[in-house]
């Protein structure tokens, strides 16, 4: 395929997505229209909200906030910060935006007039700080509006992504395409032929020791060594990200060609990173400062480049470029034109060291860490990298996953568990269409074998058990015994050997403003006698506590409950206590969690939670307690929860006892 191929084709309902593509253009165009659809449905998503949707349910959903006040204060790697405040300088409503979103700044009709677009530094109480590209006009005048954005950014290289995975031109794309495609005679064999890897002689010390891994882990670290394509599938708590870490050391270790360290998000990124650098590995965060966790900046691209040994050089240059810009004006004929060519001539050069300070950083380091998206970046240009290690590689859509690939790979790992939630689509239509499916899992469909880690160092054992039986075909062993993770004290556990509980709650949910989310009043009050009891001791104190649940409607009602009892802030009642959405937790853990399942109906409708990687994530997030508040009735009807709820109650682990306590 070449380049003309880039058209958008237009999404039709063609079936079941294909585990095996025997036609390169059908991929192609399957996935040019899914991206294409999810990117059209998020942007009339945003519109629609903006055109037809109350302020006052704008308000409620959390996706706008109306009428701040704005003021500059202090530069973020040469960004301005805008702190946006309310009016009166009080509290501000519950809302949705977090560290590392995109939002668009406007003054009352963001369809309507010019639109800045910021990402959100950190949130406070009282207080929004955005760092901004440009600063708005007149911005301590009058009222600003802040809403969610969608990701156009995110769109565009996963569609250049496609095109050059696709193209028999130029030098782009991978050797593993049809490997990939599941376009090979035998899957496994293929991804068992080792890479061909041309790297730098090793200048380090022997390779690091792996020894202290367990078993499943030194054999996946073994096997990702020797061959060009490896699955690693890491269940809860058994170390996915620390096994990745280890394998990148090693191969930095072996002086191996460049190696690129992804995953979908920013928090798996950093993770990576953190690990790395802790090793000793010369490890380069690419990306926006403001999307990566504070004590992780200083390996960013744009921290290094700061006490880069040019930079009082390239200082010298933009200082002397805005003398010759100042002095533009008051010249005249041919002193003008001169001028001009000095400022080219100038401008020349700053883009000239400034490449060589990128070049000389990007070549010195051995693992350069970026999120799938982020390995499209413009710096990464027509950079090779032979060796992609994907941790998270379930929770991206397959041409997400394909923008780190087609940098040259040869040697591709991927870490991931298709037993946990799938990627995030916004389209219900490209959902539809299989854009939730990740690469990792329809390589899995084709019949690839993964490497297994087996043994998990989180839960109680007790904890363990079913998603073991259920998921994981029993293969699950303990890392860590009952002794080591005690009951906490607070709570009436109905078996004080096995912290575990469910108490059924006949409440009733109910449908919120949206019209999209649900909440359930009776199961949310419970959930605040349960915090409370088990903080009455002192055993576990709030930040050891996670309240999880599937809706993001009992998110805000849980939300609004605290801190009207009390507040979540630094310095109140329950300070740091966390209430997410399940799909806000992969990849997290707590020593308590507390599981509101909130559907409650005469229909036995379970909505969304009928997805068993919902249920399997939900109870393999906690360390020492599970409690778990839910309709046994309703929950029934489906037949994962109804196996569920029969080992529960096989083991007396019913808090019948608490339902009316």
């Amino acid at each position: 395929m070449n380049n003309a191929a880039s058209s958008q084709p237009e999404l039709k309902d063609e079936g079941p997505m294909p585990e095996r593509w025997r036609r390169s253009q059908d991929h192609f165009n399957r996935f040019t229209a899914l991206i294409k659809q999810e990117l059209d449905d998020e942007t009339q998503l945003v519109e629609e909200r903006w055109k037809t949707w109350t302020k006052q349910r704008l308000l409620l959903a959390g996706v706008a906030l109306f009428d701040l006040s704005a003021r500059t204060r202090g530069r973020f790697f040469g960004d301005d910060i805008v702190v946006f405040e309310t009016q009166k300088g009080d509290r501000m409503p519950e809302h949705r935006f977090s560290p590392g979103d995109i939002v668009l700044i406007s003054r009352s009709r963001p369809w309507g007039e010019k639109v800045v677009e910021g990402v959100v530094l950190d949130r406070g109480p009282t207080r929004i700080r955005v760092v901004v590209g440009e600063r708005p006009k007149d911005l301590k005048k009058g009222g600003w509006r802040l809403d969610r954005g969608a990701n156009r950014v995110a769109h565009d290289r996963m569609h250049e992504a496609l095109i050059a995975f696709h193209s028999t031109e130029g030098d782009g794309g991978t050797v593993l395409r049809d490997l990939l495609l599941g376009n090979v005679l035998d899957i496994n064999t293929s991804a068992q032929i080792p890479p061909e890897i041309r790297g730098k002689p090793s200048l380090r010390a022997p390779r690091p020791s792996i020894a202290h891994l367990n078993e499943s882990q030194q054999a996946a670290i073994t096997a990702s060594l020797q061959q060009r394509l490896t699955l690693i599938q890491g269940p809860p708590g058994t170390g996915k990200t620390h096994t990745a870490v280890h394998l990148l050391h090693t191969m930095a270790s072996m002086g191996n060609a460049s190696i690129l360290a992804t995953a979908e998000s920013n928090v798996a990124v950093d993770n990576l990173l953190e690990g790395l650098l802790d090793l000793g590995v010369k490890a380069l965060r690419i990306g926006r400062p403001v999307k990566v966790r504070e004590g992780l900046r200083e390996a960013t691209l744009d921290a290094l480049l700061e006490h880069h040994p040019l930079q009082e050089e390239l200082a010298f240059l933009q200082d002397e470029q805005r003398q010759l810009r100042k002095a533009l004006p008051s010249l005249r004929g041919k002193e003008k034109g001169l001028m001009h060519k000095d400022i080219n001539n100038n401008q020349k050069e700053i883009r000239r060291l400034e490449q060589t300070m990128t070049t000389s950083l990007l070549d010195e380091a051995e693992v350069i860490c970026a999120t799938t998206i982020g390995c499209g970046h413009r710096l990464l240009g027509a950079r090779k990298f032979p060796i992609v290690l994907m941790d998270e590689a379930t929770q991206a859509s397959e041409p997400s996953s394909l923008v780190p690939i087609i940098k040259g790979c040869r040697q591709l790992i991927m870490v991931g568990d298709h037993q946990q939630l799938p990627p995030t689509v916004v389209s219900r239509r490209a959902e539809q269409g299989g854009l939730n499916r990740s690469l990792f899992e329809r390589l899995i469909a084709c019949g690839l074998d993964s490497m297994m880690l087996t043994t998990q160092y989180r839960m109680h054992p007790i904890m363990r058990e079913f998603p073991s039986a259920r998921f994981y075909e029993n293969r699950l062993e303990d890392g860590c015994d009952a002794s080591q993770r005690p009951a906490p004290a607070g709570f009436l556990w109905p078996d004080w050997d096995h912290p575990m509980a469910f108490i059924p709650i006949e409440g009733s949910e109910r449908q919120d403003e949206e019209g999209k989310s649900r909440s359930n009043l009776d199961e949310a009050a419970k959930v605040m006698d349960v915090v409370n009891s088990l903080l009455s001791t002192g055993d576990v104190d709030t930040t050891e506590i996670g309240i999880v649940t599937p809706y993001n409607g009992q998110v805000r009602l849980l939300s609004s409950l605290f801190d009207q009892a009390g507040g979540r802030e630094s310095g109140q009642r329950y300070a740091g206590l966390e209430i997410k959405s399940v799909d806000g937790y992969q990849g997290r853990e707590k020593d308590v969690i507390v599981f509101s399942t909130v559907r409650a109906n005469d229909e036995g409708e379970v909505g969304f939670l009928s997805d068993y990687r919902r249920l399997n994530v939900a109870i393999t997030r906690a360390r020492r307690g599970l409690i778990l508040l839910g309709h046994p009735s309703t929950l029934r009807h489906d037949g994962h929860w109804r196996a569920y709820l029969d080992w529960v109650d096989e083991r007396g682990l019913f808090a019948w006892h608490l339902t009316h306590a």
